[in-house]
């Protein structure tokens, strides 16, 4: 099915939506003050060696000095092919199809004094392994490792062609064929090494082709610019959530890739047209009178999204509750009556349901265990077309899950991977009067509470007077309900108790 890729940027944020066939089906924020710098790779400084510390401070160009250990710095041994400078930068005279030297650590774990390795003034490549925190810079690594979403590439890794594969992949022939599929792939110049990464595991050879071109690119283009470049420099820093979008969801389905800031358009045409290129014409710039978002209803979806009911098309709904150890989701028929039978109704309501899910799990981008409490079902047959419904719809997510059957108490448990946090969890905060319960105490609740704690205080502190503040409701109640218990206490403590209305409390 055709897709639309809209991308709504700000100095703030960046909030993309993919809409198939005019309804949004995925949400994703990115928050300029949250996007960290780790991975981000510059063309540093030493500034200054401590051969007691066995460390350098490196200025990259941050607010505070890096941190290197001379246990993060990889020794440079060029080949005869690829010859380098002082800094370990290969030399702009190598043959153009030269990668980078190979690098490794020194003989049997012995590092060679770092005073030996380093001198002040000295320009050095450098990646952040480790954000900034408090007093303390960023903590640097000379290894360089460059992510993708299926393959991390380690350009310096000194045996060419190594091919690692994440420890979550278990099956141990489902790792071995991933790694032999990789070094299939691998063209015969490569000298680096590749980790595979678990959304690999169902990955065509094509998309994987992909990947290994991109990050080969990636890092060409870091050396380029490492040669020409003045330390302190960044050369690289992490994609962006446009730049992401493009590269992992843009395919052959994707009709237009629309966004709304002229500056980021520009970018990521050029990002496109030098790594995407089979998607570069489908990037144009919305100029509409409308917010892009409020031209396709998109904010109106995002507050739909945050809701806990969602309402079905047949009078039906679903009840989502997020928790920290699962998700479950409630289907309920509704006002709907439009079945033959009763057991026609829950069937339809439970098919209508089904879609629904899918639909709520890429929107709100849950993950972790999943229980479905689907419409209690009688007949076997309607379950297996239910589930078989339900695996159908979910087929479009590019999350990896598993579905499970039926459980003897009716309900359908699934998983579904973390990638990212939720959309409520980047949207939202617990409320400050239910404490994230999602409930408050009643009027009448309160009004007991503050009959026991004026009681409490009369015999602590002894004062001469209470004034009671709170709420409207419960102001009323002790109005009219429970005037009479109000009276008793101050008959009982001998002490004026009166009563005022702040509107600070719901």
């Amino acid at each position: 099915m055709s897709e639309d890729i809209l991308i709504n940027v700000t100095p703030q944020e960046t909030r993309v939506a993919v809409v198939v066939q005019g309804i949004a089906q995925e949400l994703h924020v990115e928050r300029t003050v949250l996007r960290g710098i780790v991975g981000n790779i510059y063309l540093g400084k030493v500034v200054r060696v401590l051969p007691g510390m066995q460390s350098a401070f490196i200025d990259a160009g941050l607010d505070r000095a890096a941190f290197l250990h001379v246990a993060d710095i990889w020794r440079h041994e060029p080949r005869r092919d690829s010859p380098t400078r002082r800094d370990g930068v290969p030399d702009e005279r190598a043959p153009s199809k030269a990668l980078p030297p190979q690098t490794g650590p020194a003989p049997n774990g012995n590092h060679e004094p770092i005073e030996r390795l380093l001198h002040e003034g000295q320009s050095l490549l450098v990646q952040i392994v480790k954000e900034p925190l408090g007093t303390k810079g960023a903590r640097l690594s000379t290894q360089m490792s460059i992510a993708g979403r299926l393959l991390v590439y380690l350009p310096q890794e000194p045996h060419a062609g190594h091919i690692g594969v994440s420890q979550r992949i278990g099956d141990e022939a489902g790792r071995e064929a991933l790694r032999a599929r990789v070094l299939r792939l691998l063209p015969p110049t490569e000298t680096g090494g590749f980790i595979v990464r678990t959304l690999a595991e169902d990955a065509s050879d094509e998309d994987l082709a992909a990947d290994i071109g991109y990050l080969r690119k990636l890092w060409d283009d870091i050396l380029t610019a490492s040669r020409t470049a003045r330390a302190p420099m960044p050369l690289y820093q992490d994609l962006g959530l446009a730049q992401r979008m493009l590269r992992d969801f843009a395919g052959e389905s994707t009709t237009t890739i629309q966004i709304d800031s002229r500056e980021s358009f520009e970018k990521l045409r050029d990002f496109a047209h030098a790594y995407t290129p089979e998607v570069a014409g489908r990037v144009t710039h919305y100029v509409g009178e409308k917010p892009l978002f409020e031209r396709y209803s998109i904010d109106a979806e995002i507050e739909r999204a945050l809701a806990r009911r969602v309402d079905l098309k047949s009078g039906g709904y679903l009840i989502i509750d997020q928790t920290e150890a699962m998700t479950t989701i409630d289907v309920n028929t509704g006002g709907f009556v439009g079945g033959r039978s009763f057991d026609d109704t829950i069937f339809k309501t439970n098919l209508e349901a089904a879609h629904a899910i899918a639909r709520q799990l890429r929107l709100r981008n849950l993950g972790g265990i999943i229980v479905l409490d689907f419409i209690d079902m009688l007949n076997r047959e309607h379950q297996d077309t239910v589930l078989n419904e339900l695996r159908r719809a979910l087929s479009g997510d590019r999350t990896k899950m598993t579905v499970n059957g039926f459980t003897q108490l009716g309900l359908v448990e699934m998983t579904r991977k973390r990638t990212r946090e939720s959309l409520a969890h980047v949207l939202c905060e617990p409320c400050m009067t239910c404490k994230g319960t999602g409930q408050v105490k009643t009027a009448r609740t309160i009004c007991y509470e503050i009959l026991r704690e004026i009681l409490r205080e009369e015999r602590q502190f002894k004062p001469r007077e209470f004034r009671v503040l709170a709420s409207q409701s419960v102001i009323d109640l002790f109005l009219e309900e429970e005037s009479q218990s109000l009276a008793l206490l101050g008959d009982f403590i001998g002490k004026p108790i009166s009563l005022q209305v702040e509107t600070i409390y719901m």
